[in-house]
């Protein structure tokens, strides 16, 4: 009997670590997926995170643009005698390196810039000899395009801090100059 004892004990404690191997596998095991899981998604919050702040960056310029940079319909208007369009633009309390222009007319649309670089395309209003240039910070000033057809609307983009911003502005009734005088 003595044997058979012997031999249920050893096979219990033989059994009973076998047990204890499978427990501490089974928490090394569980501990090793915890830090990869872990590891997995640190590395993905931190691309994320880089994403998302370089965009937010490039926004950050144009949000306070937002109602700064606009059409002034007051000036806004086709003069019929001389075929010119003529076109007045405001900036705000803001600094704007650059202004896209989209003018439509007869089903096709031109763009212009308006920068530091004067532009052949458009003259200054009253006088067509000063240069035509952004309007700087607070302040405002009107263009003449010399266009056979009066256009059916206008768009403005800035540009800021080299970002070109969505279309702050657009108008689509362009009166005549004559209904304004």
């Amino acid at each position: 009997m003595k044997n058979k004892t012997e031999k249920n004990q050893r096979f219990s404690q033989y059994n009973f670590l076998k047990k204890n191997r499978k427990g501490i596998s089974g928490v090394v095991a569980a501990v090793i997926m915890i830090a990869l899981v872990m590891a997995v998604g640190v590395i993905v919050w931190v691309v994320i995170r880089n994403l998302i702040v370089n965009k937010l960056e490039n926004v950050g310029s144009c949000v306070e643009v937002f109602d700064k940079v606009t059409i002034n319909s007051r000036y806004t208007c086709y003069d019929t005698s001389e075929d010119e369009f003529h076109f007045s633009i405001k900036v705000g309390d803001i600094e704007v390196e650059k202004i896209l222009v989209a003018i439509s007319s007869e089903g096709s649309t031109n763009s212009y810039e308006l920068s530091d670089v004067d532009n052949d395309d458009l003259d200054s209003y009253p006088d067509s000899g000063d240069d035509v240039l952004v309007p700087g910070k607070n302040s405002g000033r009107t263009y003449i395009l010399s266009i056979s057809t009066q256009p059916d609307y206008i768009e403005i983009a800035p540009i800021v801090n080299g970002q070109q911003c969505e279309i702050s502005d657009s108008l689509f009734e362009i009166d005549s100059c004559w209904d304004l005088a």
